[in-house]
């Protein structure tokens, strides 16, 4: 609770000192417009940032998943003022030489373009500064829209180590349901019905399906029941699904919490693979299908995962697919130590739901700290496929990355 404290201090602190550098910009920018106008863009700006403020120390107070859009809609502005000022500082800077060089070379003056009132700030990064931190708010606020906007992707990948008997195999992912977040029934249940009608032999989910508490899934378990296949669901656990984030009353509440979410899985008609695998076989052909718990290498995400356990009784088998939530887990652990493992699917990053995805040009935040975070990788005969999410967290949203329903195909 302390630390929340801290960090609600520290965004007012932010929050005011940008607020007040952006207050007298504003108050200069509109110096020559008129009065009740320039008193109405002041007023506006100062009732924004006011709220702001009273939101992070009364955020305790709104339901959950209200306090979710409202904050997600504050750090889109405090985004959005900060790129501004940060534009904005760049004639500041400017300035801040012209003056110094006058001091040091009062000589030189002349040759040196006036400063302080004598000129007004520049109106080109001015103008910039309102355009880029308009443009994100702009398109973060028309993200809201794309939350359902579901895509399928389909992808076919070669093996010349998939037994025959497998051949033409479609597998049918999905991760990241985040079923806390949702506010849409209706919209949830069409993104279900797109992915039955790809008509998959198995369905592999790849974990994270609450956001904390395992009661967020009572009201879509009917909708998610409904996913079947002919070789069955399967399903491993995400960082969200233990519970690590929620404050519990003690221990065993938490404990509880998980085991409800395992029950619930199992009631689905899924079956949960916690640090195992399963074999499926035709005329006497295998292959492995493993799952382990969650396993992160980057920040502080948990390593319950063991893939030791679950590879073993795998070693003679030809061709041998993992699921695992976290894709920092393919270069730390499943390259060096697992070169047999053909297919590694993940999930986690959801391409941090804002991003840019064109023919021939990915870019997301969220690639400063995952190598791996949208789509296909390979390297040597390995093949890593992270999906961008079903669902989505904190920002209500997607800009750019939009969820995903993959289907592979094996050849």
């Amino acid at each position: 609770m302390h630390r929340l404290i801290r960090i609600r201090v520290i965004l007012v602190i932010l929050i005011l000192l940008i607020d007040v550098y952006l207050f007298f910009v504003l108050k200069y920018f509109t110096q020559n417009s008129f009065s009740k106008f320039r008193n109405i863009i002041l007023g506006i700006h100062c009732i924004v940032s006011l709220k702001c403020i009273i939101f992070l120390f009364a955020a305790n107070y709104f339901p959950e998943k209200t306090r979710y859009i409202i904050f997600s809609m504050l750090v889109g502005i405090l985004i959005a003022k900060l790129l501004t000022v940060l534009v904005l500082l760049i004639d500041e800077i400017r300035r801040g030489i012209f003056w110094t060089v006058k001091r040091i070379t009062p000589a030189k003056a002349a040759t040196m373009p006036p400063t302080d009132n004598s000129i007004p700030r520049s109106a080109f990064l001015t103008w910039l500064g309102i355009i880029i931190g308009g443009g994100f708010l702009s398109t973060f606020i028309y993200g809201f829209s794309n939350k359902y906007n579901y895509r399928v992707r389909k992808i076919k990948l070669n093996f010349p180590n998939l037994p025959k008997s497998f051949k033409g195999l479609r597998m049918l992912q999905l991760s990241d349901i985040h079923s806390g977040s949702f506010n849409d029934k209706k919209a949830v249940h069409n993104g279900i019905l797109m992915a039955l009608k790809e008509k998959p032999d198995i369905i592999l989910f790849t974990g994270d399906l609450v956001n904390n508490r395992s009661d967020e899934m009572n009201e879509y378990k009917d909708i998610f029941r409904e996913l079947k296949a002919p070789m069955g669901v399967y399903s491993t656990l995400g960082n969200h699904d233990y519970g690590d984030y929620a404050d519990w009353n003690s221990t065993e509440e938490k404990a509880a919490n998980l085991e409800q979410l395992k029950s619930l899985q199992a009631e689905m008609g899924w079956k949960l693979l916690m640090n195992e695998h399963i074999i499926f076989e035709r005329n006497n052909e295998k292959i492995a299908l493993i799952g382990i718990e969650n396993w992160g290498a980057k920040g502080n995400f948990p390593k319950y995962g063991k893939l030791d356990i679950a590879y073993k009784g795998t070693e003679n088998i030809p061709f041998k697919i993992l699921m695992s939530h976290d894709p920092s887990h393919w270069d730390a652990q499943v390259r060096p130590e697992y070169p047999s493992i053909d297919l590694m699917l993940a999930g986690h990053t959801h391409g941090m739901q804002y991003g840019v995805e064109l023919p021939h040009f990915k870019w997301s935040p969220i690639q400063y700290m995952y190598k791996q975070w949208a789509g296909l990788y390979k390297t040597d005969n390995q093949y890593l496929y992270v999906n961008r999410g079903y669902g989505f967290i904190g920002y209500p949203g997607r800009v750019g990355i939009l969820p995903e329903i993959t289907v592979i195909e094996l050849t």
